[in-house]
């Protein structure tokens, strides 16, 4: 009971330096390779193991058109968590845009 005692608290130390050099740990964004895109159109489809974004541009801008053509321009394929952590991030983005701007029509209602 006594070696119990003693190897856990040898351990302390070390899982306090481990939770200091976390805290220490500063994320770099790396932006040489960048590059910059619009779309004006963004579809989604998944699988069990990613999350595929499709972005592109339609420029039909004739109402009563028959067919609108959209030029697809990026694919973005991430896995299930990080597409959860960008839904986290665009609901608070969008909440905070909403609330200097003024509300967003809802697209699965029209208004």
């Amino acid at each position: 009971m006594a070696e119990e005692r003693a190897s856990a608290t040898a351990t302390r130390p070390v899982e306090a330096a481990a939770n200091a050099q976390a805290q220490q740990m500063r994320v770099r964004w790396d932006d040489t390779n960048m590059k910059s895109s619009y779309a004006n159109v963004c579809n989604v489809a998944s699988t069990r193991e990613e999350v595929v974004l499709l972005f592109g541009i339609n420029q039909a801008w004739h109402a009563g058109q028959k067919e609108i053509p959209v030029q697809l321009t990026d694919r973005i394929i991430v896995s299930p968590h990080a597409a959860k952590r960008l839904s986290i991030l665009l609901d608070n983005v969008l909440r905070e845009y909403e609330s200097r701007f003024g509300s967003l029509p809802d697209p699965r209602t029209g208004g």
